[in-house]
Order: C-alpha cells, then structure tokens, then sequence
C-alpha cells in the first residue's frame, strides 16, 4: 500500500478572531471591570482624610449608603435632590436634542426634497460635538457674565436698564446648561438618525407613496417602527450621558451649582467627596447608587420603546 498523502492542517478562524477581540476584553477588564469592582469594595469602608488624618480603611459595611439617605436637619436628602436636578437637566437638553435631530434626520434624507450640499450640513451641525465641554462652558460664561456681551447688548437695546445675573437664577442657569448640551450633542445625534433612516430599504418608501400615504403616515408606519432600534440606543445613550453630566454645570457654575445648589449634579455631589477629605468610601457609594439608577433607567427606556414597536 502506498503512503497516504499528508493532509494539511486548515487555518482555525475562530482561534485568531479570538486574539484579534482579546485586546479589547483585556484593556475593558484592566480599565474598566477593575475599577468598577474596586469602587464597589470601597463603598463599605470608610476611608476618608481629615486633615492630616488618615481614617481607615475600616469596614462599616452598609453605613455609607445609609449616610447617603438619611435626612439632613432641615428633613432633605442631599442625593435625592441632586438626583432630581439631573434628571431635569437631562431632559432639557435631551428631548430638544432627540426631537430636533430627528427632524433634520428626516429633512435630509428625504428622497421628495433632494437636499444638495448634504456632506457640508452634516459637517457643519456636527462641529460643536468637536468643542471640548469645558471650553464650551467657559464661552457661555464670558457671554452671559454681568459684564459679558449680552448684558452690554440687552441694555443698549434698551430691554433692560441694569445688568441681569443670569447665574443667580435657577431658570437661566439650569436653561444655559441645558442649551449647551442640546447644541454639544444634536449634531451627533442627527449623524446617527440619518445613518438609521438610510439603512431602511427604500423600496418601502417607494410602495408607501404608491399607495397614497402622506408624509405623516409614511414616518408614523414605515420609518418610526423601522428606526426604534437606532432611537433607542441614542435615547439610552443620552441617558447615560445625562446622568454623568458634569463638566458643564461645574465649570459654568465654578462648582457651586448657583443657585442655592440647584444645578448640582450627581458626579458634582460624587466630586465633593474627591476633593480634600479623599472620602473614598462616600465617593464609591454615590458610584454604586448612579450606576443602579442609570441601569434601572436605562432598562425602562428600552422595555417601553420596544413593547411599542411590538405592539
């Protein structure tokens, strides 16, 4: 019998697609998943510096979250307030960003109006994205400061006859931090929107105006339904985004959340405890709790845009 011949031995493709995606698992675990864990274990220590005192770590177990809820003595819960302040700021600046967005999604891709020069608008409603945050707030700062240009302006207009301190109300400086983050963001939001809205077969635009469906009723029944999964990952997001909100309100604020703290933010709270006293342990139990919110969030966003599309 002759010898068989020598079978050569395949590529095995799934081996190297494992070395190519190990990199990212190893830098997620090194950066991430790390860290996380670790702020979790030093949510039940207290460990914090007074002074020159170093206190702890020593193990309380639940005492830091407890801290966080128990009233102050005026009966308020600081977590809960600022809680509420950026849930507020995230939904002025995000329902305008997502519904704005949307529209000029549309707008520019719709096949009827043919828009020319669309390579140019995308560039240019996405150039704030490229602003950094901090050098975004400072703008807003010199602008609406009491000596800032708009002051000089509204009293030379004649509109008012002294100078306006938009930082010592809670209305224009919470509608300053929402406005910058609606201008920061819409740009990339629409990038993504028209991404979607391209991606649906547009035979069925074509099928829609054959049967007579006006523009209304091909959004609301072929493009809405078709574009829920890419709309709700801008929404959830958003979301996320919204609820690490923190460069903007504490450089146009200085850190104080002017007025009377009523734009502080969670990760501002979080920030306080980072500063002298290094409170550790407080810090990594703010982490846990907007890392629970923003999950919880996050999970009724999604279940209520997707029983919809369901439906």
């Amino acid at each position: 019998m002759g010898k068989q011949p020598l079978r050569r031995k395949g590529v095995s493709y799934a081996k190297w697609g494992y070395i190519f995606i190990a990199p990212f698992f190893i830098a997620y675990a090194v950066f991430h998943l790390a860290p996380q864990v670790l702020t979790v274990y030093n949510s039940f220590f207290e460990n914090y510096r007074e002074g020159l005192t170093q206190v702890g770590p020593n193990f309380v177990g639940l005492k830091n979250y407890a801290t966080l809820f128990t009233p102050d003595s005026s009966g308020r819960v600081d977590i809960l307030k600022y809680a509420g302040n950026t849930v507020a700021l995230w939904v002025g600046g995000a329902v305008p960003q997502i519904l704005t967005a949307l529209l000029l999604a549309i707008f520019f891709t719709s096949c009827r109006l043919r828009i020319k020069g669309q390579a140019f608008f995308k560039a240019v409603i996405y150039l704030p994205n490229l602003i950094m945050a901090s050098a975004f707030s400072m703008l807003f700062y010199t602008l609406f400061s009491n000596v800032g240009p708009v002051n000089q302006l509204l009293m030379q207009l004649g509109w008012s006859d002294h100078v306006i301190d938009f930082f010592a109300v809670k209305f224009t400086v919470r509608g300053l931090i929402c406005l910058m983050n609606f201008l920061m963001w819409f740009g990339n939001t629409t990038i993504l929107l028209m991404a979607g809205i391209m991606g649906i077969d547009q035979s069925l635009f074509e099928a829609s105006t054959i049967d007579g469906a006006s523009s209304l009723q091909t959004f609301f029944r072929v493009t809405l339904p078709l574009l829920t999964p890419i709309l709700v990952y801008t929404i959830i997001t958003a979301l996320i985004g919204g609820l690490q909100m923190f460069d903007v309100p504490q450089v146009l604020t200085n850190g104080l959340g002017t007025p009377n703290r009523t734009s502080t933010t969670l990760i501002m709270y979080l920030n306080n405890y980072l500063g002298t006293s290094k409170n550790y342990g407080m810090a990594g139990a703010i982490s846990v709790v907007v890392f629970i919110l923003t999950a919880l969030l996050s999970i009724l966003v999604f279940k209520s845009l997707t029983r919809q599309r369901e439906q």
